[in-house]
């Protein structure tokens, strides 16, 4: 199917994504904080959440993880904040900060309270966990560059950046990933991903196991268990209820699987999906049944999901440079000159 003008999930209006990076490279404590690969990401649809609530839904693949404001969401079927994406350890900073900035932008919170959507993978790999390293200016900072991406239509960055900034993927370095597809409806599926998971045995694109096909990274590096998690993020502009947003973020696990992903006993495939088709405001019902799209009407934007989904998780991977965090741990970039070479080897891309 073919992606959006920024092939990214910037291309559902309204949309924006927002990153504060934390890197630093400090002695442990009482001299300084430590070694930080980490940082915030935001994903926000547009307007004012709480005021206008986005239908939504939610689905789990392998639960060994965390999304604050999932039951809610669940429940009432809609979301009432930007997603905010962060590391494990981080969480119940982001969702301190994510409420105070939320506050400060809307008096009427606190007569009808919200729980902000907070959703982490683990990057103590490269990343000193044991000091809490964002702050609630990053926080800030991303939500304020994610609310301009939206007013800009800017495609957001990718790989090594934000909340992915300390993350590993399928034996490689992952992080942020985004793409997008249209639908023959005229809508647009976009798709965020901070990818945390995987074996190197495993990665495959377009089909091809390229994991055992690249040549050995450099030896003596110790190498980050296969386990770990996913978060994906599906915004559509069509016209979707919440039972529709759940089903559209079921199948973002097929997109996880084509890339290699068997959802490990330690891994948190987390996948949420929101639409604003139909949004409406506060305590008012969404627009009539008449104009969602429903049943097999869906299957072209279960399509889109899949792809969108596959290929963000593989942009993440060649958008991302081999980074080096503490203790000397080591997550290698994809060379994408090698990824091509096979692909090109195995009649998928022309060679030349």
């Amino acid at each position: 199917m073919p992606p959006g003008p920024t092939a990214s999930i910037a291309d559902v209006p309204g949309t924006g994504v927002g990153h504060a990076t934390v890197w630093r490279d400090e002695p442990p404590p009482p001299e300084g904080r430590g070694i930080a690969r980490t940082g915030v990401t935001v994903i926000d649809p547009g307007g004012n959440m709480f005021a206008s609530p986005v239908p939504a839904g939610g689905a789990v693949l392998n639960g060994a993880g965390e999304c604050t404001g999932f039951l809610t969401m669940a429940e009432w079927g809609l979301a009432e904040t930007p997603v905010f994406l962060t590391s494990t350890m981080q969480v119940g900073r982001v969702y301190d900060a994510a409420c105070e900035l939320l506050l400060a932008g809307n008096p009427e919170i606190g007569d009808d309270v919200i729980i902000p959507i907070v959703a982490e993978c683990d990057d103590s790999f490269l990343s000193d966990a044991r000091r809490m390293q964002v702050t609630t200016a990053d926080v800030a900072v991303a939500l304020e560059r994610a609310r301009t991406a939206a007013r800009d239509r800017a495609a957001p960055a990718e790989g090594a950046v934000g909340a992915g900034t300390g993350m590993s993927c399928l034996g490689f370095k992952g992080g942020i990933g985004t793409s997008s597809r249209l639908v023959p409806s005229g809508h647009t599926v976009g798709v965020l991903v901070l990818t945390n998971f995987g074996d190197r045995e495993r990665l495959t694109i377009d089909g091809v196991p390229a994991g055992r096909l690249l040549p050995p990274g450099p030896g003596g590096e110790r190498s980050r268990p296969p386990a770990g998690s996913c978060i994906t993020v599906v915004v559509t502009d069509a016209p979707l209820d919440s039972a529709a947003c759940t089903r559209l973020a079921r199948r973002a696990g097929l997109g996880l699987a084509r890339t290699g992903s068997t959802a490990h006993h330690g891994s948190g495939e987390i996948f949420l999906a929101m639409a604003t088709g139909l949004r409406a405001p506060r305590g008012t019902p969404a627009a009539s049944a008449g104009s969602r799209i429903a049943g097999r009407d869906l299957d072209p934007f279960f399509d889109a999901a899949v792809e969108a989904t596959e290929e963000a998780v593989l942009n993440s991977l060649l958008t991302a440079p081999t980074v080096t965090g503490r203790d000397g741990n080591t997550s290698p970039g994809l060379d994408a000159g090698q990824v091509r070479d096979l692909l090109v080897a195995a009649g998928r891309i022309p060679g030349g």
